[in-house]
C-alpha cells in the first residue's frame, strides 16, 4: 500500500493536490469519503451510506475498453476473468448449498425450483431473491458498465424508463448429464435476440452474464458457443434439428464445425449477446457444475417468465437496482399525475 501524506508544516498552497485528485481515483475516493464522514453521522446516516456506496462502486467499475468493443462486436462474447472475489464466491456457494435440495416447482421464499424434464440440472429461478450476495450481482461493478454500453439505452427514448432491465435470472446446478441443445443465433430473427451497431453505438436487445461458481474444464459440461454467429445470415448447415428453428429434436453443439466449449475458472464471467448460438456440452465428470445467469436488455423489455420481483426485494435495493429489476413502477394515470 502506498500513502501520500501532507505533514502540515506551513508549505501548503491552494490546489497543491489537484493533480493527484484529478488523475487517481483512490485519492478522489478517500477525499470524498472524508467529506462524507465529517457530516453529522447521526442525522445523515442513510444518505451518507448511499453516497459512500455509490462513490465506491463508480470508482471500482470495470471500464469498457476499445479492445472489449472490438472483440464483442467480432465474436459476440467476452471473458471477464476474476469477475467475482473469493469472498463473493464463498457467499454465493454457501447460499446454493442450502437451496440445492429444492425440487421442481418447489419454493424457498421467492426462489423457485425448475427443470425442463431432462438432465440439464436444477434451475433456481429468481435467484436475486436469495439474499444480499445475489442482490449485489444486479449492478456488479465487474460488468455493469459493459451492460450499459452494449445494451445501449442511454441517449435513446427507452432510457427514460430506466438504465437496463433484467428479464430473467437464475442459478443452475447440474451433475453428470446430457448436453443442453444449441439454440439462438441471428437467423432466428427474434426481437429479444436483436444485435446491432449503428452510428458508433451498440444496440443489443439482450446481453447475458454467465458466472462460473465452480471451475469448468473438460468434461464439466461447459457452455458451448459458435463465435460470430450473432452476425451470421445463414443457418449453420449442421444446425438441422434444433427445436428453436425447425420444431425438431434438440441438437448438441458438440462436434459442430466452428463450435467452441468455453472453459472458465470459478469467479470468471462469460458475457455474450443472446443472439450468439449457444448451448452446453455433456457433463461426464463427477460433482457439480454451478453457474449463475442474469439477462440484461433495454428497459422497454418485459419479463420472460411469470415471475416478478417481490416487494421485500424492492425495499432492500438501491434506486438504481430497483430500476433494473422493475423499470415500469411509475405508471401515469389520471389519479397519479
Amino acid at each position: 500500500m502506498i500513502s501520500v501524506v501532507f505533514p502540515g508544516q506551513g508549505s501548503q498552497k491552494v490546489g497543491m493536490g489537484a493533480d493527484l485528485y484529478n488523475n487517481f481515483d483512490y485519492i478522489k475516493f478517500n477525499t470524498i469519503q472524508n467529506r462524507i464522514l465529517n457530516q453529522n453521522i447521526e442525522n445523515n446516516h442513510k444518505q451518507m451510506k448511499f453516497k459512500f456506496t455509490t462513490i465506491y462502486q463508480n470508482i471500482n467499475m470495470k471500464k469498457v475498453s476499445q479492445l472489449d468493443e472490438y472483440l464483442f462486436d467480432l465474436n459476440g462474447y467476452l471473458i471477464i476473468e476474476n469477475a467475482l472475489s473469493k469472498k463473493e464466491l464463498k457467499d454465493l456457494n454457501n447460499i446454493l448449498d442450502k437451496l440445492k435440495s429444492l425440487k421442481h416447482k418447489e419454493w424457498a421464499g421467492y426462489v423457485h425450483g425448475h427443470n425442463y424434464g431432462g438432465k440439464e440440472g436444477l434451475n433456481l429461478q429468481q435467484i436475486y431473491e436469495a439474499g444480499k450476495p445475489f442482490e449485489k450481482l444486479i449492478d456488479h461493478p465487474s460488468w455493469i458498465n459493459h451492460m450499459l454500453h452494449f445494451v445501449g439505452g442511454k441517449g435513446t427514448f427507452d432510457h427514460l424508463h430506466g438504465p437496463l432491465f433484467i428479464d430473467e435470472n437464475f442459478a443452475n446446478i447440474r451433475g453428470p448429464g446430457e448436453a443442453i441443445g444449441i439454440h439462438s443465433g441471428n437467423p432466428e430473427g427474434l426481437q429479444r435476440n436483436h444485435y446491432r451497431y449503428q452510428n458508433g453505438k451498440f444496440h443489443c436487445s439482450q446481453v447475458n452474464i454467465l458466472l462460473a461458481l465452480t471451475n469448468i474444464g473438460p468434461g464439466d459440461g461447459g457452455t458451448v458457443i459458435i463465435p460470430s454467429s450473432h452476425k451470421s445470415n445463414i443457418v449453420h448447415p449442421e444446425f438441422k434439428d434444433n427445436k428453436m428453428l425447425k420444431g425438431g429434436k434438440v441438437s448438441s453443439a458438440e462436434g459442430m464445425t466452428g463450435a467452441k466449449e468455453v472453459y472458465m475458472k470459478a469467479g470468471d464471467a462469460l458475457l455474450f449477446v443472446d443472439s450468439l448460438c449457444h448451448g452446453s456440452a455433456k457433463r461426464i465428470n463427477k460433482g457439480e457444475r454451478r453457474i449463475v445467469v442474469y439477462r440484461y436488455g433495454p428497459s422497454w423489455g418485459f419479463f420472460r417468465h411469470p415471475y416478478r420481483p417481490s416487494e421485500d426485494l424492492l425495499s432492500r435495493l438501491s434506486k438504481f437496482q430497483q430500476k433494473i429489476v422493475m423499470p415500469h413502477q411509475n405508471v401515469l394515470t389520471p389519479n397519479n399525475k
